[in-house]
């Protein structure tokens, strides 16, 4: 696991943010957000990353150079020399689990149109992060066919986007979905049977995310559950499922092999990343790991769920 120069091998497309972040312990005006940030920082551990996205002028440079620095191209990312980064000021309930947004800004992703340079579009492994799911069309039909599409979808597109999300879902692989969006999208209130439902949409897999309780994949007829690493501090939830999405896609796109096992790995290395995210603001934590930290907390992963099966005498 290195953040260092590889060739590019996943794609990310998605909103690059700059937030403003209340909890009930801290705050920070001014934290980069956005989930192709969170998803392409992780995943930078294990690939080679291309982001595609928008910013204005006010973007910290910090962040592009930190970006860099994990080996992200940013040659699709956007600057709009007169324009307004896109804004959210969200606070943090006392549970760390729930949260109001108090303002959004679109600014210059409210006229985001991804357009992947020619060298990004043989890239083997997608990842469409939580956009329109029109913008979601239009980026595949710019891309050759890759090896693997991951998706991330929230509410407001299944409410008011269905027909589009629906268009989308057919051609994809993997969805990413917490479990409020899995059942919405499927009008089904039992979990298991929400999954199936979506799996019947189109994607191969569905990955339901579920916080504090860790995430679960149902891949075929199989069902695997991955638990969440309990933490004393947790400083900043932004962007944990981003986070967990980047771990699982950058796992995927190193082994190239979107199965099976891999698969069930993908989803301890995306819980991994995303416990380190929420340790600090914006992608601080995130930011600062190398691989014998990551292999460390994988195997604390491993250890939640070791046991020796028990013979009834």
């Amino acid at each position: 696991m290195t953040n260092t120069a590889q060739s590019p091998r996943l794609l990310v497309v998605g909103s690059v943010a700059i937030d403003w972040v209340i909890t009930p312990h801290a705050e920070r005006e001014q934290a980069v957000g956005g989930s192709a940030t969170f998803c392409s920082m992780a995943a930078s551990y294990f690939a080679g990353v291309r982001l595609v996205g928008v910013v204005g002028h006010d973007f910290p440079d910090q962040a592009i150079t930190d970006l860099r620095a994990h080996g992200v191209d940013l040659q699709g990312l956007e600057v709009v020399p007169d324009g307004l980064t896109f804004r959210w000021k969200g606070r943090y309930h006392a549970n760390m689990n729930a949260r109001d947004t108090l303002d959004t800004q679109l600014n210059v992703f409210a006229n985001f149109d991804p357009r992947l340079p020619a060298g990004y579009r043989d890239t083997p492994y997608l990842f469409l992060a939580n956009i329109q799911p029109d913008l979601q069309l239009r980026v595949l039909e710019q891309v050759a066919r890759p090896r693997l599409v991951g998706l991330d979808t929230m509410n407001l597109w299944i409410d008011v986007a269905r027909p589009s999300l629906l268009r989308v879902l057919g051609k994809i692989d993997v969805l990413l979905v917490n479990e409020e969006e899995a059942m919405q999208l499927s009008g089904e209130h039992n979990l298991v049977k929400a999954a199936r439902a979506v799996q019947r949409l189109g994607p191969h897999a569905v990955v339901v995310k579920r916080g504090e309780y860790g995430a679960l994949l149902f891949h075929g007829d199989d069902m695997f559950a991955a638990p969440a690493l309990p933490l004393e501090d947790v400083v900043d939830p932004t962007g944990a499922g981003d986070a967990f999405a980047g771990g699982f896609m950058g796992w995927l796109a190193r082994t190239d092999d979107p199965h099976g096992e891999q698969l069930r790995t993908a989803m301890i290395y995306g819980s991994t990343l995303a416990s380190f995210l929420v340790e600090g603001f914006s992608y601080d934590a995130l930011g600062a790991l190398d691989s014998s930290r990551i292999r460390a907390r994988f195997e604390r992963f491993s250890r939640l769920t070791d046991f020796r099966r028990a013979e009834l005498r």
